[in-house]
């Protein structure tokens, strides 16, 4: 495989990462990981304001890896929704550029700073 095949193929996949990116549907919301609590909870930033307890589900357990200052997407609570939810998805860089790009993170970005 030649450079310029490798960095074509690059790009497609890219592209295709951007075309996937969920975005908040119904209750959903964005939020930023502050901290590690431990276990499978970490305190999130959530974009109304709130700071939620959220929990990774056990069917993502092995496969979401989250850090601070990570991306995601979280699902408040039936009950208890103002301290606690579910983390549904995290946010590669790329898909970060995209939202911003989108207009989505605009508001959490100011509350940042």
């Amino acid at each position: 495989m030649s450079k310029k095949d490798e960095i074509a193929a690059q790009q497609q996949q890219q592209e295709e990462e951007v075309r996937r990116t969920p975005v908040p549907r119904g209750k959903q919301l964005l939020g930023i990981c502050e901290q590690r609590v431990g276990g499978s909870r970490m305190k999130v930033r959530c974009m109304d304001g709130k700071v939620r307890i959220c929990r990774i589900p056990g069917r993502l357990k092995r496969k979401l890896w989250v850090r601070d200052g990570d991306i995601l997407l979280i699902e408040p609570w039936e009950l208890g929704g103002d301290e606690k939810g579910d983390v549904i998805f995290k946010y590669k860089s790329i898909q970060v550029e995209h939202l911003r790009r989108k207009g989505l993170l605009k508001e959490m970005m100011r509350e940042e700073f």
